[in-house]
């Protein structure tokens, strides 16, 4: 056993003893080539897609032309001091984002930077699988290892000063040629498909974070007032109103049971009285972008994301009329939505039977909002913002008396996993959402103080495995359709139908029609009978179904 442990600090040793000697620029050089050639998979493989016939000359300039980029960028950085601190850096962030790219088929750009800076620290553990631990040890640990091996050379400051313009003339110069060789192919590859620049790694991850901080001017103190005109018009009926809003996590439409899908997912809500909304595309494919853009008024046609930042949400213009607003969140937060009005996170010590290892089942939601119920005063609006289907742990999202479709995949690593055992265990969890759905509108119909009604939405889709993606948070212009259609329902007591004049039979004929997020702001505050300056009536999808009252 000693000679073993020996035998190891002998190994370990070895590997921090210097052994080569180079230049920074030299390092900074063979660094980037690596990068090039081992940190680029799902950069080469869209390229080969897009242009299966390319020749290998091209190929290689193709490669030149990345090598010789980031070798401008970073050897401006470099010095004898820096250049094994900051190529660590950059080794460790290519390991990771490339991990990501080629397992995932994930972009990063800055929607994906703002979900990465956003994300609490239970999401991002369920990322941190075995399988990327693995890709670390390899494309991180080795490289790390030989890096802080190498010797570097010492040189008179003139003599390193010469060094230096040298390899920035042969790097301008490889960068040149390269671009004459491959110009017109790789100029018309660029703009036909401009999302390849964020899978060109670290690059990617590095410009994107840099835009992201640049646009990070400081937002107004207090978020700026939209709606305080906003009032409450007559209805009929001395009941107040109570809306359920259920914000929907990573819920699909193509799994959805009551859009049609092959295996009925949403068993219990087919039973009861709802309108389903079968054509509804979101704002964004992720909740950073999603979230807050479904509450303002303004929507994707039209997305400004420091404007929605900067003021006040849908629950702010219901505050404004006079509406009681809560907040339930299950989620990591509301992103700034729930920001003026009351808010509270569900907590595992209050719902000790639907919280196993620091995350809650959403029945706690269903619990949470029970015990409200007969304690409400006046017209109410509760938001319930569920876990939904959030992966990669989708088998989490459940108990186990909703493991109806099998084999599952029973870990976050979904690489380890078959497509079919990714959907059943997605599937399962949409089951749980149709069945927490079905108990809240269960608990509206039974209480008798509200008029009630409920409203859910999901924030977006999820891809499985199709085309080679996973997840979600592509960019708009090239994610699937998994990832942008969403399902939406609409349920509503007689009580609630009779007080704001609403004719389902109406509404249904619309349940077909193309519908968005941004239909949700001018909806609520129609359906409500919340006249303000900053609804349009023209995305509100009651106006033609409510009569007088």
């Amino acid at each position: 056993m000693h000679e073993r442990f020996r035998m190891a600090i002998t190994w370990l040793a070895s590997l921090a003893r210097p052994s080569l000697t180079m230049s920074p620029e030299r390092l900074t050089l063979l660094a980037c080539l690596v990068f090039t050639l081992f940190y680029q998979q799902a950069f080469w493989e869209q390229v080969m897609a897009a242009e299966p016939a390319l020749s290998t000359w091209q190929l290689l300039a193709y490669g030149l032309v990345l090598t010789g980029l980031q070798f401008i960028v970073f050897v401006l950085f470099v010095s004898r001091r820096t250049v094994k601190p900051l190529l660590s850096i950059l080794i460790l962030l290519a390991a990771t984002v490339s991990y990501y790219t080629g397992h995932y088929g994930t972009y990063f750009d800055t929607h994906m930077i703002n979900n990465v800076l956003q994300t609490d620290r239970q999401e991002a553990g369920e990322l941190l699988t075995p399988g990327f631990a693995g890709y670390l040890l390899l494309y991180a640990g080795l490289p790390l290892a030989l890096l802080w091996r190498v010797r570097l050379s010492n040189s008179t400051w003139p003599r390193a000063l010469g060094r230096r313009c040298a390899y920035l003339a042969g790097g301008l110069a490889m960068l040149a040629v390269a671009l004459m060789v491959s110009y017109q192919s790789l100029s018309s590859l660029m703009r036909n498909q401009t999302e390849l620049r964020y899978l060109v790694t670290p690059g990617n991850a590095l410009i994107s974070t840099g835009r992201v901080l640049a646009a990070s001017d400081p937002l107004p103190k207090q978020r700026l007032p939209i709606g305080e005109d906003a009032v409450r018009l007559p209805r009929a009926g001395d009941k107040p109103l109570l809306m359920v809003l259920v914000v929907g996590e990573t819920v699909r439409a193509a799994n959805w049971g009551l859009n049609g899908y092959a295996r009925q997912t949403t068993p219990e809500l087919a039973k009861r009285d709802v309108i389903n909304f079968t054509d509804v595309s979101t704002c964004g494919t992720s909740t950073a972008v999603s979230l807050p853009c479904m509450f303002a008024p303004n929507g994707r046609d039209d997305y400004d994301a420091r404007y929605i930042k900067s003021h006040e949400s849908l629950l702010d213009v219901l505050a404004h009329a006079g509406f009681n607003v809560l907040w339930l969140d299950n989620q990591a937060g509301c992103k700034g939505v729930c920001d003026g009005v009351a808010q509270q996170s569900i907590h595992p010590d209050d719902h000790p039977e639907q919280c196993q290892n620091g995350r809650c089942l959403d029945e706690a939601l269903e619990e949470a909002l029970r015990r409200r119920l007969d304690n409400l005063e006046g017209d109410t609006v509760i938001v319930l913002h569920e876990l939904g289907n959030h992966g990669p742990s989708y088998y989490q999202r459940y108990p186990d008396a909703f493991r109806r479709f099998t084999p599952t995949c029973d870990s976050a690593d979904l690489n380890t996993c078959s497509q079919q055992a990714i959907t059943n265990s997605y599937d399962n969890a949409i089951l749980y959402t149709d069945s927490v759905l079905d108990h809240v509108i269960g608990t509206l119909s039974a209480q008798s103080h509200h008029a009630a009604s409920l409203l859910y939405l999901s924030d977006h889709g999820e891809s499985l495995g199709e085309h080679g993606l996973y997840l979600h948070g592509l960019p708009y212009a090239i994610a699937p359709k998994e990832q942008t259609q969403v399902p939406m329902l609409w349920w509503s007591s007689a009580a609630f139908d009779a007080a704001v004049g609403l004719d389902k039979g109406c509404l249904a004929m619309n349940r077909d029609a193309p519908l968005s997020h941004t239909n949700l702001f001018h909806s609520v505050l129609g359906v409500l009978r919340v006249e303000s300056h900053v609804q349009k009536p023209q995305q509100d999808i009651t106006r033609f179904c409510r009569g007088d009252v």
